[in-house]
């Protein structure tokens, strides 16, 4: 049997970018791996901005959890309600079961749908520094196990009942969570915003609120108001050995900005982002380098690495942001952007 090959994806390391709060303090360069090349300036503008500032990208991770939902068919609705009712006031046993698949997930939630006499189970996990999406699927296989042989008038549905909600622009895991939840903030001083992004405050919050408010509920856009970051979680997730679909979800996150004053103030919310320092994808060599380049391979307590990752990948989102952004509120920026820097690379993505 011959080595699986690889896909080639040009790849640069961009930043540094300074980055504060409750996981991360450090400056810190990230790698890209796209081929759309005028990604890295562009990125990299954002940076430096971020090392012009007081306290540069103010990163906190506010939750985690990685989900799978299970589908089972009950007698009727009354049953369904009746199982649900018992699951909840039996959680702790619940928890036992998780604990005997893995070392790692832990059970911290249960929530539920009931259509008709479908009953929807949804299990949200701690998964330490994986993923989770593999162990989040054992701790279920083994719950529906349970379920199945203790409460009476329930069967078998399917392991997933799309209510997780994997790799599927939908409302419930920007509500209910799924995998890292990452706020960015960055204070932009006023001689910052007009001399290094070449605009205002007040241009860049009209514009998103034109753009990715109205433009995004004009579109039917799903829990989503950003420019693109779907840009910059597929580099940051090529370069570092995610599920790149995860990208689907990654990317419902809303961009928000003020004026104060002159200074601007710019955050990017991402409640959804999956990310893993262990498990499947993170055996190729590159992606060993990377993550211990990121710090990401340190000797810490479980779910830590993951995190920082988590924090990593959010502010190199926010960088993006700002900078298309700020380019957005000049005409024809954007287009000159992307002719100068795709003209002057090649295929592979290295200078003409």
């Amino acid at each position: 049997m011959t080595d699986t090959p690889f896909a080639a994806v040009p790849m640069q390391w961009v930043g540094p970018a300074r980055i504060t709060g409750n996981v991360v303090d450090d400056a810190v360069e990230f790698p890209l791996a796209t081929y759309e090349t005028p990604l890295w300036p562009s990125v990299g503008r954002g940076a430096r901005i971020s090392t012009l500032t007081e306290k540069g990208i103010v990163a906190t991770l506010l939750d985690e959890r990685m989900t799978r939902s299970i589908l089972l068919e009950a007698d009727d609705a009354y049953t369904a309600l009746t199982t649900v009712r018992l699951l909840e006031s039996n959680l702790a046993r619940l928890q036992e079961v998780v604990s005997g698949s893995s070392r790692f997930a832990k059970l911290i939630e249960l929530n539920h749908q009931i259509a008709g006499n479908l009953l929807f189970l949804r299990f949200e996990f701690t998964t330490g520094d994986a993923s989770g999406h593999n162990m989040a699927t054992l701790a279920s296989d083994h719950l529906m196990d349970h379920i199945l042989s203790t409460y009476p008038g329930v069967r078998y549905g399917s392991i997933s009942g799309n209510f997780c909600t994997d790799k599927k622009a939908t409302a419930v895991n920007g509500i209910l969570g799924r995998g890292k939840n990452v706020v960015t903030e960055l204070l932009i001083p006023r001689d910052v915003v007009e001399k290094r992004l070449h605009t205002t405050a007040d241009k860049v919050v009209q514009l998103n609120i034109r753009k990715n408010l109205i433009g995004t509920l004009l579109a039917g856009g799903i829990r989503s108001a950003n420019a693109h970051y779907a840009n910059m979680l597929l580099a940051f997730y090529l370069a570092t050995g995610q599920d790149a679909a995860n990208i689907v979800e990654g990317s419902q996150g809303v961009t928000h900005a003020e004026d104060r004053d002159g200074d601007l103030y710019f955050s990017c919310t991402l409640p959804n982002l999956i990310v893993g320092t262990v498990g499947n994808g993170k055996h190729a060599s590159f992606v060993d380098e990377n993550l211990e380049r990121l710090g990401c391979r340190e000797d810490r307590e479980p779910g830590e690495n993951a995190r920082r990752l988590a924090v990593i990948g959010a502010a190199s989102v926010l960088c993006g942001e700002l900078s298309l952004m700020a380019a957005q509120t000049n005409r024809g920026e954007l287009m000159r952007a992307h002719t100068q820097f795709e003209r002057s690379t090649t295929s592979n993505g290295t200078p003409a």
